[in-house]
This record gives structure tokens, sequence and C-alpha cells, in this order.
């Protein structure tokens, strides 16, 4: 059989599955298994499979099958041009977190600034290390409840080369984080409690639990984050937090009635979904 019939198969049983990508998910896991890059792949899968391919190909794509997510499956995921290592310990990145990313190093244009960050609920460690590759003379403190997340994270700042300039601590938001900084960043848990069964299976019945629910209304952890934030910041520091669909407005109430911090941008998704919060201490 040639490798191209296989994959068509693939895509079939993915798509009978309920898996919308199922194309692209049935080329990437033959792709993961062969070692190929996009461009091979196009070429030369009307070639006969090679020996082993069948039996390794067919155990993910019934892994898949079952929902479970493909970057748990090849074990890692892209942010910030950079391949992550993933796994069920840590909530797989998005391309909407890049906006915290893009909100700080928008408001620290200098390369070479000496900042202090905090990123709260780091999980993999995207969000450090991208700004920690992207501003090589920052120091970040990464923090996260969930020990296994920060092995991984660590991992992934060693992969990136910025492991002497990120430090992990295993704490509950910003207990034990000292001041002052210049920036906090966070991703926090943020989906609503009750909406747990709306959730596709692969977000509901796979990734952590700790990192996806922020309590009854969502914002829990962001009320803890917008209160304890600016005993940390320096004077024109910043609050960058990612929040959920639709919470735009509970997030401008909540910052507008911060004594401490005032609402500087809201930065929004390629869909113009409004995503992330930029507030800046008085």
């Amino acid at each position: 059989m040639s490798i191209h019939r296989r994959v068509s198969a693939a895509r079939e049983r993915l798509r009978e599955a309920g898996i919308s990508h199922a194309e692209l998910d049935a080329r990437l896991l033959a792709q993961h298994v062969l070692g190929w890059t996009t461009e091979r792949f196009l070429t030369e899968a009307q070639s006969g499979e090679p020996d082993g391919f069948a039996k390794d190909y067919e155990s993910l794509i019934a892994r898949r099958a079952t929902r479970e997510p493909l970057a748990y499956i090849v074990g890692t995921r892209e942010f910030w041009g950079l391949d992550f290592e993933v796994s069920p310990a840590v909530l797989i990145p998005r391309p909407a977190t890049e906006l915290i990313v893009e909100g700080v190093l928008d408001r620290f244009p200098d390369r070479h600034a000496r900042l202090r960050i905090a990123d709260v609920c780091t999980g993999c460690g995207c969000v450090a290390v991208a700004i920690a590759r992207e501003r090589p003379d920052a120091s970040i403190v990464a923090t996260d409840i969930s020990p296994d997340a920060l092995t991984v994270a660590r991992r992934n700042a060693a992969r990136h080369a910025v492991a002497d300039r990120v430090t992990f601590r295993h704490c509950d938001l910003l207990d034990g984080v000292g001041g002052p900084l210049d920036a906090v960043v966070a991703n926090p848990p943020y989906v609503i409690d009750h909406t747990a069964r709306a959730l596709q299976p692969e977000v509901r019945d796979h990734e952590p639990a700790v990192a996806l629910f922020g309590g009854a209304d969502g914002l829990g952890l962001v009320t803890r984050l917008v209160a304890d934030a600016p005993l940390l910041l320096r004077p024109g520091g910043l609050l960058v937090f990612e929040f959920g669909f639709g919470q735009d407005v509970e997030v401008e109430t909540l910052l507008a009635t911060a004594p401490d911090l005032t609402l500087v941008d809201v930065r929004r998704d390629l869909d113009g979904i409004a995503r992330t919060a930029v507030a800046q201490k008085r």
C-alpha cells in the first residue's frame, strides 16, 4: 500500500470520529512517524510504505480517534515560532496567547532593557521562554501550582537556551515572589466551571482541569491577580493577562474599580475577539 492511500483511509476514520481537521491531522501524524517535512510528504507520499510505518501510524491514528489532542500524541506544539514540549500535565499553547508576548514587547520596545518579569500560571513555560528569547537581558520568574507542569517548563527553558534567566517556582500565583517587577504576565484558568460539558472532548477530557477552570464566573484567579499584582509592580509596571471569549466587559469593569491599575489596551485575536488585557500601575 502507498503512504498516500493509508493516510487517506486514516483521514476517513478521523472524520467518522468527529474530528474537523481530519485531513491535516492524518497527514501530520504520518509526517511525525516518517520524520518527513510537509514538502517531502507532498512529493513522496505516492511511494510504498516503509517497514514498520503501518503499525506505528495506525496506533497513533487510533489514539487521535479517541479525541486525544494531536499535540499530546506528537509531544510538541509550536508557539512564537518555537517548538515546545507538551504533555497532559500542561495546557496546550494557543495562538491567542501570543498576544501576551506581543503586549509586553510593544510596551518595552528596547530589546536590551533589563526587565524583571513574573509569568504566572506558566504551564509549559511558553510565554516566559518567548519573552526571554526576545528580551535577552530580562530575568523572569515563572510560577505554577503544578509541579508536573514546572518539570515540563524547565525542559523547555533548557531546550531554548534561556534556563539561566528563567527561574521556576512552585507556588500559587505570586506567593513568595519579590518585587519590584516591570511586568506580571499570566494566562490563568478562566473557563467557567459549569460550561465544562460544552468544551471539545480534546479539551474537556485531556487537558489539565487545574489549568482550565476559573470558578463560578471564570474570573476567580483574574480577580486575585488584579488585587495582588500592584503590590509587586513598580510605578508604570504592567499586568498583562489573557481572558476568555465574552469576558471583556467583566474584565473592563474589574479593572475600572481597581485602585492601582488603569486599563491601557485590550488586544484582539485574528477574529477581532478581545482576548488580552494590558493594565498599568498608576
